[in-house]
This record gives structure tokens, C-alpha cells and sequence, in this order.
């Protein structure tokens, strides 16, 4: 089958990130990464199943590998080669349609879960992540034995499926998978129906951070940092009460609280930041944009950055990671983050945010799209595996 690769070559990850910095995606021509003819995976025991993917989408995590960016926390939890891809809608040899929720629990890996009925990423003990007869793995796209979205096949584990509704599109049922970690990110905040909530970036995960903060959470004032005009104008669609440019940001906090400025740092701030970019200036922002006390949620995926903690320290600001999606408990109910998302995607048509669909052998081109989406006017890129 074909199938996007990655292989572990050093030299040419090496190569990746050197052109990354200047020309965001361009990894995808001197990296590692390539389309070749593998074979199929095997389903590696009881309760796991073959999949053909519809579409996958690109998300920012895979840009950052594909352009030579991620941390090196990650290397003992990747095996190579890999296919990338964890945003994906499939069919399933019986005729199913399915969304993948790719995070490899305990139970894909033989072992007991945290609680009856836990979701992949519940529980207090990532151990799970190397043993087993798996190969290491995060999650699929990540792990050599299951494949990725990337490609005409891989498996996953009946456990990891969530059957799309028969009225959802493919491109709607794609991104129900970043929606559940935008909406998992916006109840990280704890932030309740009278609270003040800052979101920079306004990519696919802001964007559904957003929706999570006003039609799960009911945050009252929810105010975004977008860089580009359509990112603006989705904002608002999305719930958001004021949207600017990011260099106006403190201006737009200090006139939703009252706020005065020391320094850098507004005095009171917001009651929570949501980093959707992951930067250090994007880190750096969050901390002083919230108020003492306040919590910053990292839902972009960061790498190594410089950061002053000073401020994090001296406000006893709460700095907390937001990875995916679990049991939630909302509204007196625990909840999978998925079937959450699947709600949020039909009320507010994000399937608008599937921007384009490219077939594998345009890869380069897909990710170069991808990588420069803001630019481009696009949110999410999407490669189309269907017949």
C-alpha cells in the first residue's frame, strides 16, 4: 500500500530544520519524511481491526516533526519508521465509518485500564506508552506497528473508535478529533460562566478552544489573539466577545478589566490563558496577561523555549499542559471529550474548517499549505484517501 514514511535519518532531519526556519513545511522536501510502498500493518491480537482512511488531516504537532521542531521528550515514545497522521476518519473492514481516537490507553496494549470504562488518555501512569505488543508509540501516527492516517491502511484497537453520525461529512467528521482537544484545553481553565478568558492564536486549535469556552464552559467574556483577518471573522463565529491583532491584546485586556500596567505585565488580568500557539513569546504573553492566581493552559505543542518564570513565580500563576481529550466531567456528568466535539462540530458547522483535501502524492504540497495556513487563508489541510 502507499503510505507517507518517516524514517529516522538524522542527517536529513538535520536538513529539515534547518529550512523549516526560513520556509515553514519545506522539511517536507529535504526531510525524512517520504511516500513509498509498505506493507499493510497487522492487527497484533484480540480486538483490533484494519482501517481504510477517508481523510487525515495535518496538524501542527506533524508540521513540527516534519520541519525538525519537536522536543526530544519524545524520543523514547516513537518508533521507527512511522506514518504519521491522528486525525483521521475511516472505514472499517465491516463497513463502519469511524473516527480515530488515536492515543494508545492501556487497553491497545494489553494491559488493565485505570477505572472501567476510562478513555485512552485517562489515568496517572504514561508507562503503558513502551510496554506491550506495540512497538513504543504515543499514539497511532506515532507508532511503527499501527500505521497512520497518512496512508491506505493501518489498524487500531475497537476501544479507539467513535462511529460518525450518518448526517456528518467526512471533512465535519476529521476535525472532531482537534475540536475535542480545543474543548479539553477550555476546561482546563476551570473557568466558570462569570470569568474572563484570553485565547492566542486562532489556528484550528484556538479556534475550537474558543467554541469550548463559550458553548461548553460558558465563559462569559472570551477575548482572542488572531494574526489574520479570517481568523478574526471565525473568532467571532466560534463565541468569541472581542478579537485583535496580537499586538493589541493588553489594550483589549486592560479594557475588559480595568487593568493598570506594570511593565510587561498587566496588574490584574484575565482569570485564564489559553497558549493555543506554544512559543516563547506566545508563553510569555499568557503569563503576563493573567491575572495572580490565574491559570495558563498550554494546549500548542511546545519545544524547547525561553521563558522568563519570574512573573509565573512571584504571581503564583498556575502553568498546566492540555494534550487531548478524556472523561470529562461536566454539568454534574462524566463525558468522553469526543462525543462533546461530535455536538460542537454539527451546532456550529466546523466542518468549514476542513479548507482543503490534497491525495498523498501532492504531500509536499499539502504540507507546505498546511504550515503556512495563516498566510494562505486557510485553518485546516487534509489529505483525501477516499476512492
Amino acid at each position: 500500500m502507499k503510505a507517507l514514511l518517516f524514517e529516522r535519518k538524522e542527517l536529513k532531519f538535520a536538513a529539515a530544520m534547518a529550512v523549516g526556519r526560513f520556509m515553514p513545511g519545506a522539511g517536507a522536501r529535504v526531510g525524512p519524511l517520504k511516500l513509498a510502498e509498505v506493507e499493510e500493518p497487522e492487527p497484533p491480537g484480540e480486538g483490533w481491526v484494519r482501517l481504510r482512511p477517508r481523510l487525515s488531516g495535518i496538524c501542527g504537532s506533524d508540521l513540527s516533526t516534519i520541519d525538525g521542531r519537536t522536543s526530544r521528550y519524545f524520543d523514547p515514545l516513537v518508533s521507527f519508521p512511522f506514518v504519521p497522521g491522528h486525525e483521521i476518519v475511516a472505514d472499517t473492514a465491516d463497513g463502519r465509518r469511524v473516527i480515530v481516537e488515536p492515543v494508545l490507553g492501556p487497553v491497545p496494549r494489553g494491559e488493565e485500564p485505570p477505572w472501567p470504562g476510562a478513555a485512552q488518555a485517562d489515568g496517572f501512569d504514561y508507562g503503558h506508552l513502551v510496554t506491550g505488543p506495540l512497538e513504543p508509540g504515543l499514539q497511532i501516527g506515532s507508532c511503527a506497528d499501527t500505521g497512520g492516517g497518512w496512508s491506505e491502511g493501518l489498524v487500531a484497537h475497537e476501544t479507539q473508535l467513535h462511529p460518525v453520525p450518518d448526517d456528518m461529512s467526512d471533512e465535519a467528521a476529521v476535525v472532531v478529533e482537534p475540536t475535542a482537544a480545543g474543548i479539553h484545553a477550555a476546561l482546563r481553565t476551570n473557568a466558570g460562566p462569570d470569568g474572563t478568558v484570553v485565547v492566542i492564536g486562532a489556528g484550528m486549535m484556538g479556534l475550537a478552544a474558543v467554541a469550548g469556552l463559550r458553548h461548553v464552559c460558558g465563559v462569559e467574556r472570551i477575548v482572542v489573539a488572531a494574526r489574520y483577518p479570517h481568523q478574526r471573522k471565525l473568532a467571532r463565529l466560534a463565541g468569541a466577545d472581542e478579537v485583535v491583532p496580537p499586538e493589541e491584546i493588553v489594550r483589549a485586556v486592560r479594557r475588559f478589566t480595568g487593568a493598570r500596567v506594570i511593565g510587561d505585565s498587566v496588574a490584574s488580568g484575565v482569570d485564564a490563558c489559553i497558549d493555543a500557539v506554544g512559543s516563547g513569546a506566545t508563553m510569555t504573553d499568557a503569563i503576563n496577561l493573567t491575572r495572580p492566581r490565574g491559570r495558563v493552559v498550554m494546549l500548542g505543542m511546545p519545544a524547547r523555549v525561553n521563558v522568563d518564570l519570574a512573573p509565573l513565580w512571584h504571581r503564583e500563576t498556575e502553568l498546566v499542559g492540555a494534550y487531548c481529550y478524556g472523561t470529562e466531567h461536566v454539568h454534574d456528568r462524566d463525558v468522553h471529550t469526543f462525543d462533546l466535539a461530535l455536538g460542537l462540530v454539527r451546532d456550529l458547522d466546523l466542518g468549514r474548517l476542513t479548507t482543503a483535501t490534497y491525495p498523498l502524492d501532492q504531500y509536499r504540497a499539502a504540507i507546505e499549505h498546511a504550515a503556512q495556513a495563516g498566510l494562505r487563508g486557510a485553518i485546516r489541510i487534509s489529505f483525501d484517501l477516499r476512492p
